[in-house]
């Protein structure tokens, strides 16, 4: 396969992008959706433990559902965004999750759906898998919608990575085609496997590429939330609003492992779970008067705090309390993992740490998912309609995704038939460099990175750090620019070229905001 147009081109396969491509799949549109991964269940969406909010026709759950929200950003949220999500997911949820795709819910004895309740929540009103639901809904969806005899004009691509959306502007052939309208007319991709790069032109282009925290030491995503989406919108010349709004998982498997850390679910704290710490003394309480149910912000830099001042690694998370067939029952997938790390729940507190888990901020669109460019959408946790605003409520982000998934894929249905396809001759083809990449110093430059990120631009921030990191970045990104210019593509190098662009929206976004609101929190020296 060379170059080619589609109508449909959606840069990513977690629940955002999935539900968007079920939409437009179903009215019979040419669907081509790329990912990174070599299998397109690796995602941030597979790795969700908790579960997903659903408030079925209830007005009042609606209502408090917004209140929650509002409260959890310290009032910081778009409250029309907050509306949207109350009101239009349940439905959403029925038809995509529950009738089409059929998600395997838990349930109660009767068959009714179990309900469960998550820090800052009013009452429960989440629904979950145990402790996979994001799991469970991916391989839904994607069974559902790689069923080739409803849905044939769906085209998976993967092991590709997108390098650059592909504008008249940046790419095209004659100087006149300059000053056309600014639209995206779809993306560069490269092929890992044959290492060329293809040119993929659509009608429309949706990016649906996750959040950034894979640029940070410790985190709870997939490897490939690096902030590909950010980057390439950014360099596009779509607007990306609220960078500094990191949101950091509170508890999170703590062991000398890998970058990604195991989740542990905000469910267990939910549940009756009680931070400790080495002493075995509860510690909440001074931090906050809701305790483990605290805003997450509050929860994971009291953690820290509480680990400077015991000069420990870690805190613990303790529901040795419940039975261990209900913990084995509830948690299965967490019981697991600390059985495998010689922890069992049901006698013993979890070592856990903070771990950057979500990104609030993203590409900046309107309440349909439109960006400032045309043909241009963006959905899920690439994307910023101020939902959240500078703290996400638990459990919010499958819904999100669901949600202007959805959305987006209904305003796209409303013009997509009169705009026409765009020749493929007049875009430049992709120009590849000779030198032969160096892994090994791109690994150096994403380490660096990396710990830059967690060490001055993470949980707790200061004029001091971000000048430091300035400092640092500016170094990196002169050395990434000569490297990527003249070696040959590789996913790693695209990746390491992006992270460098997002940890500097980051870095500017902490420097622009002197309030510390939320999940952003700067200290005054």
């Amino acid at each position: 396969m060379k170059d080619f147009n589609t109508e449909v081109l959606i840069i990513g396969t977690g629940i955002a992008g999935l539900s968007t491509a079920i939409k437009l799949a179903e009215k019979k549109k040419k669907v081509t959706i790329v990912t990174r991964e070599k299998r397109p269940e690796i995602t941030n969406t597979f790795w969700a433990q908790g579960g997903i909010i659903y408030s079925p026709k209830d007005l009042n759950d609606q209502e408090d559902l917004i209140q929650d929200i509002m409260k959890a950003s310290a009032f910081t949220s778009n409250i029309e965004a907050a509306k949207i999500l109350a009101t239009r997911s349940a439905d959403i949820i029925e038809e995509v999750l529950i009738h089409k795709s059929n998600t395997d819910f838990a349930k109660d004895a009767e068959g009714e759906l179990l309900f469960t309740k998550e820090a800052a929540h009013s009452r429960d009103r989440i629904i979950y898998k145990g402790d996979m639901t994001g799991k469970a809904i991916q391989i839904a969806l994607l069974n559902y919608l790689s069923n080739i005899e409803i849905f044939p004009n769906v085209t998976f691509l993967t092991s590709h990575t997108a390098i650059d959306l592909i504008t008249p502007n940046h790419h095209g052939v004659d100087i006149t085609q300059r000053y056309e309208e600014n639209q995206v007319l779809g993306a560069y991709v490269l092929d890992q496997k044959s290492k060329e790069v293809r040119k993929i032109l659509a009608k429309v282009t949706i990016l649906a590429t996750g959040g950034i925290g894979a640029l940070y030491l410790h985190h709870s995503n997939a490897e490939g939330a690096r902030g590909d989406g950010h980057a390439m919108a950014h360099r596009a010349g779509a607007y990306v609003t609220n960078m500094e709004f990191i949101q950091f998982h509170p508890t999170t498997f703590y062991n000398r492992s890998s970058h990604r850390r195991f989740l542990v679910s905000e469910a267990v704290r939910g549940e009756g779970g009680r931070l400790i710490n080495s002493k075995g003394e509860a510690f909440m309480k001074k931090f906050h008067p809701d305790a483990e149910l605290a805003p997450r912000d509050v929860v994971a830099r009291a953690i820290l705090e509480e680990m400077i001042a015991e000069k420990e690694d870690c805190v613990y998370l303790d529901i040795s309390h419940k039975d261990e067939s209900y913990l084995r029952n509830r948690f299965p997938t967490i019981n697991s993992y600390c059985l495998e790390n010689k922890v069992d729940m049901a006698v013993e507190p979890i070592p856990v740490v903070p771990a950057a888990h979500y990104t609030c901020g993203g590409v900046k669109t309107d309440l349909k998912g439109r960006t400032n460019l045309k043909r241009l959408y963006a959905v899920g946790e690439v994307a910023c309609t101020g939902l959240h605003g500078a703290n996400r409520l638990a459990s919010t982000s499958l819904l999100e995704g669901l949600t202007w998934g959805y959305i987006a894929a209904e305003d796209i249905l409303t013009y997509m038939d009169d705009v026409s396809d765009y020749k493929l001759e007049k875009i430049k083809d992709w120009t590849q460099a000779k030198e032969e990449v160096d892994l090994a110093l791109i690994a150096q430059d994403q380490l660096t990175l990396k710990q830059t990120m967690w060490n001055y631009v993470g949980l707790s921030r200061s004029q001091n750090r971000l000048n430091r990191a300035r400092a640092m970045f500016i170094e990196l990104q002169d050395e990434i620019s000569k490297f990527y210019k003249n070696a040959q593509l590789h996913d790693e190098l695209i990746g390491l070229r992006n992270g460098v662009e997002v940890a500097f929206m980051v870095l500017n976004a902490s420097l622009r905001n002197k309030q510390s609101v939320g999940c952003f929190y700067l200290k005054n020296k």
